[in-house]
């Protein structure tokens, strides 16, 4: 009986032992797993990308997974304005932006004296007119008001779709990119320019039919939930379209690897085939 005992005893000691030795080897295990997890995460570059929230945003999101892939960790501020963001890159609490077109990123550098580059475009985002009252341009009256934004930067643009339309003339020899409304030559309709609201708020003032035209940018028009092909009575042509939105950064960071990373990915055929489904046009991808 004494045997038997010391028998069992002996077996239940091992299997202890063994169940002890197991958990041992396991917790080594994790530890050895969250370890490497820990080197991965370290390894990675941390990319500080400020953007507003349509489309730039939802872009870098899908593009977060792909850099992920190249080791590059994207970290994704959104603002809500176009002037933080240029602040926030001059002050190094970003390494890019991804918000603005050409002409007012030039501007920009301009007025502020910021010292920065184009590290690369990515998309057309088609400047849209919409009206609540005329579902046609050719039914806009004599006097009708036309609301858009107080950024000069898009009055060029905006005059030069009206211009298309056959509403206005801008005068011989001015650049129509930076025509102002002082540029207009003829205005047979005596349309009235407003270019006193901020760009964000154009939306509403649509919604709320406070003008017989109103300009919307299409990042702002998508963030309101209005469709810029649908919606608008007109809109910019994409094709030859100088207003691009790029990556910007500081002067020569454009070089660094994980700059030149991020605008590979942003042009790559999967982010283009993303842009083109999701916004059906309203905005579109570019390769240089």
């Amino acid at each position: 009986m004494k045997k038997w005992f010391s028998l069992l005893f002996t077996l239940a000691l091992v299997l202890v032992l063994a169940a002890c030795g197991g958990g041992n080897a396991s917790q080594e295990e994790n530890k050895d797993t969250a370890t490497n997890e820990t080197k991965t995460t370290e390894s990675a570059k941390q990319l500080v990308v400020g953007a507003t929230n349509v489309p730039h945003a939802e872009i870098l999101e899908e593009a977060k997974p792909l850099l992920e892939e190249k080791g590059i960790d994207l970290q994704i501020e959104t603002f809500q304005d176009y002037v933080l963001p240029n602040q926030a890159l001059e002050s190094k609490d970003l390494d890019a932006n991804f918000f603005q077109h050409v002409e007012y990123f030039e501007g920009q550098m301009k007025d502020n004296g910021y010292d920065f580059a184009n590290a690369g475009g990515i998309h057309i985002e088609p400047i849209g007119i919409y009206s609540k009252r005329y579902k046609t341009l050719e039914k806009v009256p004599n006097n009708a008001k036309v609301i858009l934004s107080n950024s000069v930067a898009d009055h060029g643009r905006v005059l030069a779709l009206l211009e298309k339309e056959g509403l206005i003339t801008i005068k011989d020899g001015v650049d129509k990119a930076k025509a102002t409304i002082e540029d207009i030559a003829k205005n047979p309709k005596n349309l009235e320019f407003d270019p006193n609201y901020e760009a964000k708020l154009l939306p509403e003032i649509y919604d709320n039919d406070e003008g017989d035209l109103v300009i919307i940018n299409s990042n702002y028009a998508m963030e309101a939930g209005i469709n810029p092909m649908d919606d608008s009575i007109a809109i910019e042509d994409a094709e030859n379209n100088p207003y691009v939105n790029i990556i910007a950064v500081r002067s020569g960071d454009e070089n660094k690897e994980e700059i030149k990373t991020l605008v590979e990915v942003l042009r790559s055929k999967e982010i283009q085939d993303f842009i083109l489904e999701k916004y059906k046009g309203a905005v579109v991808p570019v390769t240089e």
